[in-house]
């Protein structure tokens, strides 16, 4: 019979000395990390917690995609803030004393995987027995060109989409047996499931929209990612800037393959499936053009108005309702 390693097993200051090689040697020696940060460069700071059976599940996402996919939700959110250079992250983990170290193991691979293709290291973390696996990541990172703010949309902007939607949540559909659509090809099924396994931050946005901007032109730029949905991604950048949003109904980012598609819900997967991670942003429309000819994934959606220019209607706020061919999200 083989005996498999567990948490309880090998106790903390075992775990502690295996993890230590996912960091730059002496990294996680003390309770601290000390950063040597770069003037004139602005700090960006966000966290995020991971509960199993709620973020996460060994159903549906093998462990080296678990660390893959926390570390690349938090990196998002540095890019959808402008962030365009990762200076790493803290991990703490609470798991029960079951564990095995192989799901330890496996999920550390996955989480450093990520890191190496998107930079930053492991700064450091804290490890306690719980009854549930929960995985909090801090991430940090610099903004050397300009912050994305999601209260600087104006009326006029153009409301631009990073790339397509839904296809994380028809990779969710398949994993749990949710479709039997025959039209589905091989290619968009492992597409559509890497797509929700392995998540990618649009770091090289922030990078596009510094290298097109024309000329004398300020930065601002209202942004956030899709992570929570497209819906409420519209909804927040609208609320925010104190706007509404017109989204052209014929316009929704759909990938090529999946509009074919006879999926009932597939538009609602479009708008609230999230879990796509690409960038929503809201800009002047010369550079919103500038962006659409430097990179053929993104998409003008709609633009913003001002506040109540919209007609008001008897649905509730948080609906849309299609007038010629837009939708209309209302600012609430």
């Amino acid at each position: 019979m083989v005996s498999i390693e567990t948490l309880g097993s090998i106790g903390e200051d075992e775990l502690l000395h295996r993890l230590a090689k996912y960091a730059p040697i002496g990294q996680l020696d003390d309770d601290t990390a000390i950063l040597n940060l770069l003037s004139p460069t602005q700090l960006v700071i966000n966290s995020d917690v991971f509960v199993e059976s709620v973020h996460f599940s060994d159903l549906t996402t093998r462990p080296e995609d678990i660390g893959w996919r926390i570390i690349a939700a938090t990196l998002s959110d540095l890019a959808a803030t402008g962030c365009n250079k990762v200076i790493g992250v803290t991990i703490s983990m609470v798991a029960p004393a079951t564990t095995s170290w192989d799901w330890v193991e496996k999920t550390y691979n996955g989480l450093s995987s990520c890191l190496e293709s998107y930079g930053g290291i492991l700064l450091g973390g804290d490890c306690s027995g719980g009854k549930e696996k929960i995985l909090a990541v801090t991430a940090l990172g610099n903004v050397t060109t300009g912050k994305l703010h999601r209260n600087d949309a104006r009326p006029g902007d153009w409301i631009v989409v990073s790339g397509p939607h839904g296809l994380s949540r028809l990779g969710l559909a398949i994993l749990q047996n949710e479709v039997h659509d025959s039209n589905i090809s091989f290619v968009l099924r492992q597409q559509a499931i890497r797509a929700h396994r392995r998540p990618k931050p649009r770091f090289d946005i922030i990078n596009v929209l510094d290298q097109v901007r024309p000329k004398d032109t300020p930065w601002r730029i209202a942004g956030t990612d899709s992570s929570d949905g497209l819906f409420k991604s519209i909804q927040l950048l609208a609320k925010s800037s104190s706007c509404q949003a017109i989204i052209d109904q014929t316009a929704l980012p759909f990938k090529a393959d999946m509009a074919s598609l006879n999926l009932q819900d597939k538009s609602q997967w479009v708008l609230h499936g999230g879990e796509d991670f690409e960038l929503v942003l809201s800009l002047p429309p010369p550079w919103g053009k500038a962006l659409l000819h430097a990179d053929n994934q993104c998409r003008k959606i709609g633009v913003m108005v001002a506040e109540n220019s919209i007609s008001e209607h008897p649905d509730s706020v948080n609906s849309w309702t299609s007038t010629d061919n837009f939708f209309e999200f209302k600012h609430f």
